[in-house]
Formats: C-alpha cells, sequence, structure tokens
C-alpha cells in the first residue's frame, strides 16, 4: 500500500521557486505590477526553453489534465501561471487587495464548521496559490489563518518574506520540530484556519496509491495522520489563478476527524486521502495551467 515517495521536487521546484520569488521582488518593487508582468514573460519563456526536466514532466502533467496533447504554447502558460502566481505574492503579502479580483466560494462551510468547533484544518495542494488565501484572511476576515510547512523550505523562504513584509512569517508553523503539533493544537483552539499542502513528502515517507488523473499515484499520509490526530474538520482548499488580476478562492469539506473513533482512524484516513486526490484532479482539469509540480509525480522509471 505504501512506498517511499520520490524526493526529486525538493531539489528542482522549490530550487527555482525561490529564484523566481527573489528575482520579482526586486523588479516590482522597483518598477511596479505592470511593469513586472511584461518581465514574466521573459522568465516564463527562459524556463520553459532550458528546463527539459521541467518540461517534461509539465507536458505529461498537462496531457492529463487537458486531455489532449499539450502544445508548446501550454507549457508556457503553464510556466507563466506559476511566475505569476509567486509575483503577485510580493503585493498580498504587503496588503495591497485593492489591486486583485478575487472571489470566494464555499467561505460559509468554513465558518460554520469554526463556529461549531474552534478552528478547522485546510489541506491544498501547490494548485494556485496560498498566499491569496493567506493574505485575505490576514486582511478581510475574522479568521486568521496559519500555515504549516516543511522546515527547511521554511527557513529557505523566510528571508526572503520577511524582506518583503516582516509579518509574513508570524503564522508559518516549521514541520519536523518536536512542538509542531502541539502549535498547530493551540491556533485551532484559539480559532485560527490552520493549512498544509498534501500533494508532496518527503523522500522515506509512508505514502498511498490514489487513482490521479486516470492513474495512481502516490500521496503522503503524513497530512492526513496529523489531521486525525488534531480532531478537526477538514476543508480542500485552493485560490486559482484565472489571469490577470483575478483570483477564486474555494472551499470544500472533504473529511470531519472531529467524531471518528480510534478503530476507525485508519478507514477514514484513506477514505479522505483519495477524496482529496479526487478533488484535486477535479481543479487540475477545471484550471490545469495551476498545478505547480514541475517533476515526475506519478513516478515512472
Amino acid at each position: 500500500m505504501t512506498r517511499p515517495a520520490n524526493p526529486d521536487w525538493m531539489r528542482q521546484q522549490e530550487r527555482s521557486n525561490l529564484a523566481i520569488l527573489r528575482l520579482m521582488v526586486w523588479i516590482s518593487l522597483t518598477f511596479g505590477r505592470g511593469i513586472g508582468r511584461i518581465v514574466l514573460h521573459g522568465i516564463a519563456a527562459y524556463f520553459t526553453l532550458f528546463a527539459p526536466r521541467a518540461r517534461i514532466a509539465s507536458r505529461d502533467y498537462l496531457h492529463r489534465a487537458l486531455g489532449r496533447w499539450a502544445e508548446w504554447t501550454d507549457g508556457y502558460r503553464h510556466v507563466f501561471s506559476f511566475a505569476s502566481t509567486i509575483h503577485d505574492r510580493i503585493y498580498l503579502l504587503n496588503d495591497r487587495f485593492d489591486l486583485f479580483d478575487i472571489e470566494m466560494i464555499g467561505a460559509d462551510a468554513i465558518h460554520e464548521a469554526a463556529d461549531t468547533h474552534p478552528g478547522a484544518l485546510l489541506i491544498g495542494a501547490h494548485l494556485g496559490s496560498f498566499e491569496v488565501l493567506r493574505s485575505v484572511g490576514r486582511g478581510k476576515s475574522k479568521r486568521k489563518v496559519a500555515m504549516m510547512m516543511y522546515e527547511e523550505n521554511a527557513r529557505k523562504i523566510n528571508a526572503t518574506l520577511e524582506a518583503i513584509n516582516p509579518k509574513a512569517t508570524e503564522d508559518i508553523i516549521p514541520l519536523g520540530q518536536f512542538d509542531s503539533m502541539l502549535i498547530a493544537r493551540d491556533k485551532l483552539d484559539q480559532g485560527y484556519l490552520v493549512g498544509m499542502l498534501a500533494d508532496r513528502s518527503l523522500g522515506g515517507d509512508p505514502t498511498v496509491d490514489c487513482e490521479f488523473l486516470g492513474e495512481t499515484a502516490p500521496f503522503p499520509l503524513g497530512p492526513w495522520r496529523m489531521a486525525a490526530m488534531l480532531g478537526r474538520p477538514v476543508f480542500f482548499m485552493t485560490g486559482l489563478y484565472l489571469g490577470g488580476n483575478r483570483y477564486q478562492i474555494h472551499f470544500e469539506k472533504i473529511a470531519d476527524f472531529s467524531n471518528v473513533r480510534r478503530s476507525e482512524r485508519n478507514a477514514a484516513i484513506e477514505a479522505a486521502v483519495q477524496n482529496y486526490a479526487d478533488r484535486l484532479a477535479h481543479y487540475c482539469r477545471l484550471a490545469p495551467y495551476n498545478w505547480f509540480n514541475f517533476f515526475d509525480f506519478w513516478q515512472k522509471k
């Protein structure tokens, strides 16, 4: 049922994410969003042409999400969408919500769940922009949002985020520390929405094979075991980038561990992971250029 996940994303994707972010911070803070978006086209073209492994992985994924052969222009749109969300992160971290047209779908269910149980868990993917959700929560909602992420990645990106806005790292909970679960529980008890991404894992972490876009793929069990121990309702969340300055945030309840017995926990976790994979596939087809996994997700040898 389980096998070690390929940690290739740790060597490849996060490195390019950080490099693009640093460059775009300088361009955007110096010249503004309009000029920054012009430069994005050059950055997207460069990565499309000169990152062959990412290009091959992108095409493999886009074949599945689009249901047709992925052209060179599809790969370019994929990279450009990725660069756009990183670029917009700069302004969202500085509370420049006025620059964006943001639509929220399913937020009422989040508030209802949080009124019944203090806090709720948001489980997303590298799909669209999580920053649009964190920023909206921080600036326009009574519900604060904290993000759990791998400690190494948090350390690498925090220095850049703090250069944009010193408050940007206040609600980041590093995973892998002995007190990570306790911090998350305390945040939930305070009424926070605590978010995790569940489409990648560290090498050697347990995974379970789920049907995803027409073929089985490994999904990490760690986030779901943590969700079960925290005993809260779980919502799939994504902030889809729709082009220009438009974002659409979706919330869907996909699991509830608040009343699950210990004897039923494993079955509930497996059902939740497959449900998560199904909803991720749905949104990948709805907005195919928004899933930013530029590596061999299906781990074909």
